[in-house]
């Protein structure tokens, strides 16, 4: 009885916890669903990416993908790059999770997202699987409940509104990238590396758009690394 009601509590606990990421998530998640919308998907489709996937930044990015036309696997491998690093926050989380199921930490462990991640990391002690229900449960309710409002909301506008509206999925790629551009001029130097190989694809017909996407990413990304690694070993050796 005792441990039903400690459950309990930290579910609630969790809940409360959650609700400010919920709140952030809903007019994140009315913005996707309107532009799924304006993108050709089904309510059903736009609902069910948000079920399946619950990753904003790989759902907007997909959205960007279906409208160029890209494949299936070039959509899903995309996804995959883009949200690797919670492998990271998996591990990390489970020297602080307690002692569970492996299957009951496998239903919570889809629930981490940057900010779920965030408010369990610096929980005080450790994360009990009630607390960690209850934020990943209220965040993923909000992301896929406000998904279907926000669709419903551009199913309402008009035809040459949602057509326009196309126009708003660069301007929240755009909101996405420049926070982090300030925070480091390596992301800026990332960013502008990306646009310069894919420009280059793109006019030299090399690749489709989606995989002049995906290599551009990945190879930035790699040279970017490189350069840095090669730095730090050579302040390395300076130092010595």
């Amino acid at each position: 009885m005792e441990a039903s009601i400690e459950k309990a509590s930290s579910f609630r606990e969790g809940i409360q916890s959650g609700l400010s990421i919920a709140i952030g998530y809903f007019p994140i998640a009315i913005a996707f669903g309107l532009l799924s919308k304006t993108t050709g998907l089904t309510l059903f489709e736009t609902v069910l990416m948000s079920l399946v996937v619950f990753a904003g930044a790989s759902q907007y990015m997909s959205l960007s993908l279906i409208a160029s036309g890209a494949g299936a696997f070039v959509i899903i491998f995309t996804t995959f790059v883009v949200n690797i690093r919670h492998f990271l926050m998996s591990a990390s989380l489970s020297e602080k999770v307690e002692p569970e199921k492996s299957l009951i930490k496998s239903l919570y462990a889809f629930g981490i997202t940057d900010e779920t991640f965030s408010v369990m990391a610096t929980k005080a002690g450790s994360v009990s699987t009630g607390f960690a229900f209850g934020v990943v449960g209220i965040s993923y309710a909000s992301w896929v409940i406000s998904s279907g409002i926000g669709f419903a909301i551009g199913a309402s506008l008009p035809q040459v509104l949602q057509e326009s509206m196309t126009v708003a999925l660069y301007a929240m790629f755009i909101g996405l990238l420049v926070p982090s551009m300030k925070k480091s001029m390596k992301v800026v130097y990332l960013a502008i590396l990306a646009a310069v190989f894919n420009s280059i694809f793109l006019f030299s017909k090399t690749l489709e758009d989606g995989w002049a996407i995906v290599t551009s990413t990945i190879l930035s990304a790699v040279i970017i690394e490189f350069v840095e690694t090669m730095k730090r070993r050579k302040r390395g050796i300076s130092d010595e």
